[in-house]
């Protein structure tokens, strides 16, 4: 298995991307691992405590095959990496693993890092305007290859409120750069996206960094971090992935 590190400023925070296979096919996996176990919350699979976070690319042949029992896929995946799967906690794409950004601000004592993939050509959508391409039935669904993920790190402690308000903050963020790079959604072109159908966030709280912080909104030093790095690392991402 072939490894590419990526070099972080966080403390106790390994990150690389693992060139591996699965399923006789050739996949990347940005694999986060963590010196002890963190609270993290997913939008793929709520709360967990765990010493790894990772988002996998799936080539468009694979994703039809794994869409048909992602459950499948997310017991098998962490295997391949010699990994537990109650100690991982994934996102899945169809971006390249390789147009990988990575941004990280800090204030003081407090540090944040986005790592994002990006790409919206196949599936941008205005939420609350577009009409939806699929239906979930079963636990079965259809996997588009444009995405927007995020993995959000940070070395403060979260609350469980704030972890879940930094989603609200981090997809704030998000839209606010397709809004600034004018992309428009593929249903109807003639307004702009906010994101993709299939975007998914992972923010995972740090350890031991005085008294769990309660807030992380835009009007907190906490929440412009995470808005700044996101917006950032969001808008290279699709740069690099778009073009």
């Amino acid at each position: 298995m072939d490894k590419r590190e990526i070099k972080l400023e966080l403390k106790d925070v390994k990150a690389e991307i693992l060139y591996h296979t699965y399923q006789n096919f050739n996949v990347k996996t940005l694999l986060v691992s963590f010196r002890k176990k963190r609270r993290v919350l997913s939008t793929r699979e709520g709360f967990k405590e765990v010493t790894f976070v990772a988002n996998n690319y799936c080539p468009p042949a694979l994703s039809k095959i794994t869409m048909k029992n992602y459950e499948e896929f997310e017991e098998k995946l962490p295997k391949t990496l010699g990994i537990l799967h109650n100690d991982f906690a994934f996102l899945s794409t169809g971006t390249d693993m390789d147009n990988l950004t990575v941004c990280e601000k800090s204030f003081e004592e407090f540090k944040v890092c986005c790592l994002a993939t990006a790409g919206t050509k196949n599936n941008a959508l205005r939420a609350g305007v577009d009409l939806a391409d699929y239906v979930e039935r079963d636990g079965n669904y259809i996997h588009l290859n444009g995405t927007i993920n995020i993995i959000l790190l940070t070395n403060a402690t979260l609350s469980d409120g704030a972890l879940a308000s930094s989603i609200i903050t981090a997809t704030e963020a998000k839209t606010a750069t397709l809004q600034d790079l004018d992309i428009r959604s593929t249903h109807t072109p003639e307004i702009q996206a906010t994101g993709t159908g299939t975007d998914s966030i992972i923010i995972a709280s740090g350890k031991g960094l005085s008294k769990a912080l309660r807030l992380t909104s835009g009007h907190t030093k906490m929440g412009e971090l995470i808005g700044t790095s996101t917006k950032i690392a969001v808008a290279e991402a699709l740069k690099k992935q778009d073009g």
